[in-house]
């Protein structure tokens, strides 16, 4: 069963490339965004005829007379913090199923699990980049071990702060999503590690910063997982969005996102973006020690996080999703999504490296 899929925010950013990816997998769409003729504008890009209507998240009613007659409501608006559940409910009462390209901790809480089991529906949350492939990257590396006690990773974005973006960040440093300088070590350890100037990474050129945080999607990773240790940075290259993070709880959000969004570019300054995801799994393979270590890197955040969305937009219409709410990471096939991004067309490329930490170039 497949159906029609309804994208909020179908004209920008990350809305877009999801939209050119369930175009292209001969998916049927509903455009939607508060301006209806910049989605008519964009539909004109795409082969085929598209239905565009207006849509506004911050009205009940207009989410609802848009949602009705989907299949599957995916919303690539933001900030998530801004859309609540108004579009959630307005799935769930037009019996379609939801995605959301963000939507963390705070919209999962939100939801009512057993309502949506209860209708038959499900609700993907955090099918983007981060959190979303954040997870579910680590847990394709995984899977080539038997058994996975240790994992190390590393996220970096060279790429702009859009206001939405900055926005999103922001709130989740303010719901308290992550935790500076901790690590996993059999549980949550506070100060475990430090941020590090004088370390490369595969395919980011020069030195970088690394930021160590412990995030709450990282938490549930190591608990699914069972690990023993897991370490996770934050990867920044450049200065200027570093100096912003070093002070944002002294500004206000309206100063904090133009902040963010002027010195990502001045950092992104001369260079294509990018967004780097290296991993390094440790455990047993056929009874013996054994290492994994890959990266997986693409043109910056929309790109990727678009496609991540997509894929699980898919994955619900098919009827791949058992009803009820869920993060991404969860119930997505991680080798599946890997295997999507990358392939001929896909916004990313992976390949193994025998280091994470070095300035090797790896067998991409």
């Amino acid at each position: 069963m497949s159906g029609l899929i309804g994208i909020v925010g179908a004209y920008g950013d990350v809305g877009g490339h999801a939209t050119r990816a369930l175009h292209r997998a001969g998916m049927e769409l509903r455009l939607g965004g508060r301006n209806l003729a910049a989605a008519n504008e964009f539909a004109t890009q795409l082969d085929g005829s598209v239905e565009c209507r207006r849509v506004d998240f911050r009205d009940p009613a207009s989410a609802a007379e848009f949602a009705d007659g989907c299949r599957v409501l995916l919303n690539c608006a933001g900030p998530s913090h801004a859309v609540g559940d108004v579009l959630a409910e307005a799935a769930l009462r037009a019996g379609a199923d939801y995605v959301d390209a963000a939507g963390d901790d705070s919209l999962h809480a939100r939801l009512d699990n057993d309502r949506f089991t209860a209708a038959g529906r499900a609700a993907v949350l955090s099918a983007g980049v981060q959190p979303g492939l954040t997870s579910i990257f680590p847990r394709a590396i995984a899977a080539g071990l038997d058994e996975v006690t240790g994992l190390t990773v590393y996220f970096g974005l060279i790429d702009r702060f859009t206001a939405v973006a900055a926005d999103e960040y922001l709130q989740a440093v303010a719901d308290g999503l992550s935790t500076s300088r901790a690590a996993w070590r059999n549980g949550i350890q506070l100060g475990a590690l430090t941020r590090r100037d004088d370390i490369r990474l595969p395919f980011v050129a020069g030195e970088i910063t690394a930021l160590p945080q412990l995030t709450t999607e990282s938490v549930r990773l190591a608990e699914s997982l069972g690990l023993q240790r897991g370490d996770w940075h934050t990867v920044l290259s450049g200065t200027h969005v570093l100096s912003v993070f070093d002070r944002v709880h002294a500004l206000d959000r309206a100063e904090a996102i133009e902040a963010l969004c002027r010195t990502s570019l001045l950092d992104l300054a001369g260079r294509n973006p990018l967004a780097v995801l290296a991993v390094r799994a440790e455990g047993v393979k056929d009874g013996k020690p054994a290492e994994l270590s890959s990266v997986l890197r693409g043109p910056g955040n929309a790109p990727i996080t678009g496609a991540v969305a997509a894929f699980a937009a898919r994955a619900v219409a098919r009827g791949e999703v058992p009803p009820g709410r869920h993060y991404a990471t969860d119930v997505l096939d991680p080798v599946a999504v890997v295997a999507e991004l990358t392939a001929p067309g896909g916004p990313a490329v992976v390949g193994a490296v025998h280091s994470i930490d070095t300035d090797e170039e790896g067998e991409l």
